[in-house]
C-alpha cells in the first residue's frame, strides 16, 4: 500500500511470492492462524502467473476462509483469460487490448 497507484507497488511481487512459496514448503501454513495464513497466501493471489494460480486455488481452498477462496477464483479467472491483470496496464505502461478495455468497463471488474 505504500506505493499504491505507482509501478513500485508491484516491484517486490516476485520476492514476496518466492518467500511465500518457501514458507508454504516449510509447513508454515500449519503453524499460522487464519489471518496469518491469508496474509502469507496473498502473493499467490497477486501473481500474474497461470501456474501460480493453479497452486493458489488449492492453497486458498484448503487454508483460507471460503470468501477468500472465492476471491482467488475471481483473480484466477482474470489471469486465465488475459494472462495478466488488465487493471495494472496503465500504471505499468503496458498497452491494453480491446478485450481488456471492454472488460475493465464492465461493472464489478475492479478490485
Amino acid at each position: 500500500n505504500v506505493y499504491r497507484g505507482t509501478a513500485r507497488a508491484f516491484s517486490q511481487d516476485a520476492m514476496a511470492l518466492a518467500l511465500a512459496q518457501e514458507a508454504v514448503a516449510a509447513g508454515a501454513l500449519q503453524q499460522l492462524n487464519a489471518d496469518e495464513r491469508n496474509f502469507l497466501l496473498m502473493p499467490y493471489m497477486h501473481s500474474e502467473s497461470v501456474v501460480i494460480h493453479q497452486s493458489a486455488k488449492t492453497l486458498f481452498q484448503q487454508h483460507a476462509p471460503q470468501n477468500n477462496y472465492q476471491f482467488e477464483l475471481k483473480h484466477k479467472a482474470i489471469i486465465d483469460r488475459f494472462g495478466r491483470y488488465p487493471h495494472r496496464n496503465n500504471i505499468l505502461g503496458r498497452p491494453s487490448t480491446a478485450e481488456e478495455i471492454a472488460f475493465l468497463q464492465q461493472p464489478g471488474s475492479g478490485f
